[in-house]
């Protein structure tokens, strides 16, 4: 059962849906499981941020916020990695 909630800000959802079918898939996969699990292996913390935390799928970076209080992952973020920190 999950125990987070996931949300997108409207930025993150407009970029999940103009990515290419195959990451998008692979993008979804990543974010349910974030559900389960906020914090998987390979997950960094952004440095330039208290709650930011970043998980690679492939090419791709998803930055997101954690909220434990709440048991909230806010998707900020869904950019190619060159694009990703800008």
């Amino acid at each position: 059962m999950a125990e987070f909630n996931v949300e997108f800000v409207a930025s993150a959802a407009k970029e999940f849906r103009s990515l290419p079918a195959d990451i998008k898939h692979r993008v979804g996969l990543t974010v349910d499981c974030l559900s389960d699990n906020p914090f998987p292996m390979g997950v960094r913390k952004l440095r330039s941020h208290k709650r930011l935390y970043r998980v690679r799928v492939g090419q791709y970076r998803v930055v997101y916020e954690v909220d434990e209080q709440r048991k909230l992952v806010l998707v900020t973020r869904i950019r190619h990695r060159r694009e990703a920190y800008r």
